[in-house]
Formats: structure tokens, sequence, C-alpha cells
């Protein structure tokens, strides 16, 4: 297989069950501009079932996606992507999963996700055009409206919702998997293919090499932000 083309990579992913709802050019000239993820949390990272206040969890193998995504784009630009959570609740899942992989920051709480948005492009240096995100639901669509790549996870139990998404135009791409199914792996996937290094991303990580080891120690350095939406207002946990 061709991993650098772009083509056979598309044929890979609608194999599976995935839906380009943009054609291949649009993600071939809006990819290189990015330089931040936003990711939601539940019916994301998990099938968005909750117990008490546990919060909802997240698999290894999505984590895994999501550094060799930052892996990836540091091969390309020398920079390691931003990664942001941003979830409508107190997820304490993806405080740890946060702090534990180093992402940029958390918003806790967000039930209008277009505040934490603002308050991201502000802190962060970063333009809506410079941000792709990850989402499921209703919650979510105000930021996707506004952001220049956007990946909605599958779920069959939401056919009118897809119809309502799909006649917007908010959504790129439509994955295979749902939610519970590693979704956000399948999401990392095609970004990394689509960025034209997916046999180097795995090659180097395979074999621990010297630029796997440099990226991996700039990222171990990187404190992660935590904040809560109350209200409108940007309430910071711990700022990074």
């Amino acid at each position: 297989m061709d991993f650098s083309n772009t083509r056979v990579i598309k044929d890979k992913f609608e194999a599976i069950g995935g839906e380009f709802n943009s054609p291949l050019t649009l993600f071939q000239n809006k990819l290189p501009h990015i330089k931040a993820y936003i990711f939601d949390w539940d019916g994301v990272f998990n099938n968005g079932v909750k117990q008490d206040n546990n919060g909802s969890p997240f698999s290894e193998p999505s984590s895994m996606g999501i550094n060799m995504l930052r892996f990836s784009g540091y091969l390309k630009t020398n920079d390691i992507p931003h990664v942001f959570i941003i979830t409508g609740e107190n997820n304490l899942s993806a405080i740890n999963l946060a702090t534990r992989e180093h992402f940029t920051a958390v918003f806790l709480n967000a039930r209008n996700k277009i505040d934490a948005l603002t308050f991201i492009a502000t802190q962060y240096h970063l333009t809506p055009q410079q941000i792709a995100f990850v989402f499921d639901d209703i919650l979510d669509l105000g930021l996707a409206s506004k952001v220049a790549l956007r990946f909605q996870v599958k779920r069959k139990a939401s056919p009118l919702t897809d119809a309502f998404i799909k006649k917007n135009k908010l959504a790129d791409y439509l994955t295979a998997t749902q939610g519970g199914q590693h979704a956000v792996r399948e999401v990392c996937e095609l970004l990394i293919g689509l960025n034209g290094n997916f046999e180097q991303t795995l090659a180097e990580r395979m074999n621990f090499s010297k630029g796997y080891q440099q990226y991996l120690a700039l990222r171990n350095q990187l404190k992660t932000g935590i904040y809560n939406l109350k209200s409108g207002k940007i309430e910071v946990l711990n700022a990074e």
C-alpha cells in the first residue's frame, strides 16, 4: 500500500464505512495550516454512558492515536500541535488523560463551547482556520461551524441529527466507528495519512528513534491547563 497516496487512503477509510462529506482537495488545502486539535469527550472517546460523577473512560488505542498525530505534526513542522479537550461535564477521566499525555488544556462544564474556542484563539494565538475539531452531538455544532476541519463521530441512534449536520455542511468526515469503538484512533490515523508521513511516523516510534525521543522530551515538558467554564466565564483551575 502507498501510505502517501491520498486516493488510496480515502479508499481504505471508505472501505471500513467512513464517509467523506468534503472533497479530498479541501483536506489537502486546509490540513497544512492546522496547528491545534480540539476533541469533545463523551460520545467521542467513549460511548457517552456515565455512572454517578465518575466521568466516562477513554481507550488506549485512541490515546496512542493522538500521540502519533502529534508526532506526525512534529515531524512535519518541528512544532508539537496543540490538543484541547472541551467537555460539557466535569470529566475526571478527561483530566487524567490530558495531564498524563501533556495535552495543552482541558475545558470543563462547557455548555457553550464557542466560549472555550474564543478563549483558545486568544490565549494560544490561534485562528479558527488553524483548528480541527472531533465531535459527536448537538452541543458541539456551534463550535463545528467556526473551525477549519470537522470530524463527526458516528452514532447509529441519531439519523436525523446526522442528516442535519450533512445538510448544513458541519462535518467534513463521518467516522465508520462509534465512540466506544476507538473512533478517535480512526480520525487520528486518517489525519496522519493525509499528513503524508504515516509510514515515517510509525517506523520512528517503532524504533524509538532519536527524533521520537526528542519529541517525547519536549512533549513531556508541557503542563496541561485546566479550566472551568462557569456562567460563561473561564475559571482557571490549573494554568499551564
